[in-house]
């Protein structure tokens, strides 16, 4: 739920805070309740008790006190940073300062951290200089799309290409700003298929990623005839590198902010920067084959997700290339959607012979062979009729759209 920020003009200010700590309570209700300014409100509890009824809406600033050595409170604020966005700020209180702890608060986008026990008047401070960022400073997020695939060779960069021109040209009055991201750094291939170079310098912002701004990702962008930008480093074999999580969220924040749809074509390997990209996801789509093992790994991928994240990412199965004919013995689309139940979002017909065209020339599918039952598929998963769609919230800002935890 991306809050956005009060539009009143009250002079009020609203601190909502989380805590199970009896004492920080009463301490904290001693310093607020002073100022008729400030309009505080106590929920007890701990993130991972009450994060699904956990209402922030109107907050001008949220302090949040956890135990940072209890796994699952620092995954419960990873999600709920991840659905928040931004606004409003965040500041924690933890039991002690850890230098990992911090790096990972920050990482998650944290306005600001105390540590116990916490002088009343450093609290009243923080939150104060958190609750001060201009309106002006907001930044618009991009809907993201995530294709991860469940087994080798599933067609994952196709499906997130084609995904990414059928978001370019879905702009009401022209082209909309869309770009493709290849985080496959070792055998990534979205550049080859477009026929692009490759221009993304790992080696030029890994040893400072905050260096990136959006002048020099201007210089690392490929870009398509169609208009599609493309975020993509040259192929590195040989190398099995796990970039630091700091450089490719740094990456992905940037990229966010400065289009209104990003396609990310993941690797099937898990990384230390993976879960940041998955909890960012508005749209999460696992890949598979039309076969017995991948169905398999697709269903197992979607669970262990689950068990990884929570509920957050709800990633949605594709069966690429799937085949029916009569009196065949292979599988039938009532098998798939039995054995993937929920999970299971659409199959993509198998066409490869314009596929690969589409491959050696460097363009589109559409470029082959307009309106083919593979781009069709697609549209109807990407961009369903609005008769399809729920109808939309009385109030805008609970709207939920999860967005990237990053570091800066």
């Amino acid at each position: 739920m991306l809050m956005s920020r009060p539009k009143h003009t009250a002079s009020k200010t609203r601190v909502i805070i989380l805590t199970a700590d009896a004492e920080f309570e009463e301490s904290a209700r001693a310093t607020f309740n002073a100022s008729a300014q400030i309009e505080l409100q106590v929920i007890k509890g701990t993130l991972p008790e009450v994060a699904e009824n956990f209402n922030i809406e109107g907050a001008t600033v949220v302090v949040i006190d956890l135990d940072a050595a209890h796994e699952d409170e620092m995954r419960a604020l990873q999600g709920f940073m991840a659905a928040t966005g931004t606004w409003p700020p965040v500041v924690v209180i933890t039991q002690a300062f850890d230098t990992e702890v911090a790096r990972t608060l920050l990482q998650m986008r944290v306005a600001d951290l105390l540590v116990k026990p916490v002088p009343p008047i450093e609290l009243v401070r923080a939150c104060a200089r958190v609750a001060k960022a201009p309106a002006g400073n907001e930044t618009k997020e991009a809907e993201i799309y995530t294709f991860r695939p469940a087994v080798g060779g599933a067609g994952v960069t196709t499906l997130a290409i084609q995904t990414a021109m059928l978001l370019l040209n879905s702009g009401a009055r022209g082209p909309a700003s869309t770009c493709l991201v290849d985080l496959d750094f070792q055998h990534g291939a979205c550049a080859d298929y477009l026929d692009l170079e490759a221009r993304l310098n790992l080696k030029e912002i890994e040893p400072r990623p905050e260096r990136l701004d959006r002048q020099l990702l201007e210089v690392m962008l490929s870009h398509h005839a169609s208009g599609l930008a493309v975020v993509a480093a040259p192929n590195r074999p040989a190398e099995m590198r796990s970039f630091d999580p700091e450089m490719v969220t740094r990456l992905l924040d940037l990229v966010s902010t400065h289009f209104d749809y990003v396609v990310i074509d993941m690797p099937r390997t898990w990384f230390s920067w993976t879960d940041s990209v998955l909890l960012g996801s508005n749209n999460l789509f696992i890949v598979s084959e039309a076969t017995v093992p991948g169905l398999r790994h697709a269903k197992q991928l979607v669970a262990a997700i689950g068990e990884r994240l929570g509920d957050s990412p709800k990633p949605k199965v594709i069966v690429n290339r799937f085949e029916q004919r009569m009196f065949s013995s292979g599988l039938r689309r009532s098998d798939i959607e039995q054995a993937l139940g929920e999970s299971f979002a659409t199959s993509i017909p198998n066409y490869y012979n314009i596929v690969r065209e589409a491959i050696d020339r460097g363009v589109p599918l559409e470029s082959v062979k307009p309106g083919n039952k593979i781009t069709l598929q697609l549209k109807k998963l990407i961009a369903p009729p609005a008769a399809a769609k729920p109808a939309s919230s009385p109030d805008a800002s609970l709207t939920k759209k999860l967005k990237l935890s990053l570091a800066r």
